[in-house]
């Protein structure tokens, strides 16, 4: 199924569409309208120019269908030069068709409004300056229909110029309104396809959550068993250095999924009674650090915290030090695939926002690189979620996640406004 904002969805390619299916009813009308009021009213018309112009329209009617089968996109200049034709191509057929005084004068109404609903303010005016350029044109310049001199009766150019500032009047609001309901309405558009994406992203992270929750559940009970086991292997070969050692080594590796299996119940049970843990911005940078200087030994995390931001208390919820500590770890990866082992985590208040800052010393990675992989991230050697999990939570808090490129490699920057973890006072 079409989502409902895509069908309606009307862009330059589609007004380039639309346009292009008018010119060929336009053709056909046309040479109707040229024959009927030359053999059945037996008005004589300039024939050679008349039916040149709709060959030429119709010659461009086949070119622009068949360019619209190619998978090139459709920009708005491409499309406001379509626009453009239309109203000359009109303007021509006019001008050996009595000019102003011809009916069919309004019909350059239509590629504004047709534009306004499609293309950006510059192109609009620009089309609606022109058609108006053409009309006032014609007003002056035109060849007359046999029976026309009244043109020339002070009465018939008053009716004439009060035409011309109607059709200024419906030009200006069909470029404003037309223009203004197109623009709030691709707003819309792209508001719902973001709100889309995001509940996308949100159903996965739940579903990935579930399954965390599952398997946390499923853990305890080995992790208790491998405990006990590790326990008791060490009373009963106390002269056994070497096994004592790994054992050492296998007992702490227990107990670190230990406690991050209790985080992630602490996490769980603290969204659940939306209790997020005040604490200041200091104690809360020092935790983070803590935590991981803890999980990755052989990296240098080196603190950058502004001193008079650091008493400043907030909300922090659990999620938050987990988008961080992802933030790290990625950080860490890409340090040490550069032979490197230094990381800064810094924090800091600006423009009534908390923005905290990982910066790595890897390669870095262009800025296009880098909006794919916050879209999209995966590792060779990772679950790769760390991104998408730390975006995810920056916008649930009402912020964002940016990347950028460092002298010493790449920065990935968590930002949440003040407003959404102020602790209250």
């Amino acid at each position: 199924m079409i989502p409902r904002s895509d069908i309606f969805r009307f862009d330059a390619r589609a007004l380039a569409s639309v346009l292009a299916w008018m010119r060929v009813l336009a053709v056909a009308g046309q040479s109707f309208a040229i024959a009927v009021v030359s053999s059945h009213w037996r008005m004589p018309l300039p024939h050679a120019p008349l039916f040149g112009a709709v060959a030429v329209s119709a010659c461009v009617a086949a070119a622009v269908l068949l360019r619209l089968r190619q998978p090139w996109p459709v920009g708005e200049t491409e499309a406001a030069a379509y626009a453009a034709f239309d109203i000359l191509s009109l303007g021509w057929l006019l001008f050996f068709a009595g000019g102003a005084s011809n009916p069919f004068i309004t019909l350059l109404l239509v590629p504004i409004a047709l534009t306004a609903a499609a293309l950006s303010w510059r192109f609009v005016a620009v089309i609606a300056m022109l058609a108006c350029a053409i009309y006032l044109a014609l007003m002056r310049w035109y060849v007359p229909l046999p029976g026309m001199h009244l043109m020339h009766d002070a009465g018939f150019a008053l009716h004439l110029t009060g035409m011309a500032v109607n059709f200024a009047l419906a030009a200006l609001l069909l470029a404003t309104f037309v223009g203004r309901l197109s623009e709030a309405l691709r707003r819309q558009d792209s508001a719902i396809r973001e709100a889309r994406e995001r509940a996308l992203r949100d159903q996965g992270i739940l579903a990935i959550a579930t399954q965390a929750a599952g398997v946390a559940h499923e853990m305890n009970t080995p992790l208790s068993s491998m405990r006990v086991l590790v326990a008791e292997l060490l009373r009963e070969r106390p002269s056994d250095a070497d096994l004592r050692d790994d054992l050492a080594l296998l007992a702490g590796e227990v107990e670190r999924c230990r406690v991050v299996l209790r985080d992630m119940v602490a996490t769980g049970r603290e969204q659940l009674q939306a209790r997020p843990h005040s604490a200041t911005l200091e104690d809360f940078v020092d935790d983070c650090a803590q935590r991981f200087r803890l999980l990755r030994p052989e990296v240098t995390l080196e603190l950058a915290l502004d001193p008079s931001h650091a008493p400043v208390r907030m909300n922090f919820e659990l999620d938050m030090a987990h988008a961080v500590l992802n933030l790290l770890h990625n950080a860490a990866d890409a340090t040490l695939q550069a032979g490197s082992n230094r990381i800064i985590f810094a924090g800091r208040i600006e423009h009534e926002a908390l923005k905290l800052t990982v910066n790595d010393s890897g390669e870095g990675l262009p800025p296009r690189i880098w909006e794919v992989v916050l879209q999209d991230s995966s590792k060779s050697d990772g679950l790769g979620l760390g991104l998408l999990l730390a975006r995810a939570t920056a916008e649930r808090l009402h912020g964002e996640l940016r990347a950028f490129a460092t002298a010493a490699g790449s920065a990935i920057e968590f930002s949440v406004p003040l407003a959404a973890i102020k602790a209250a006072r």
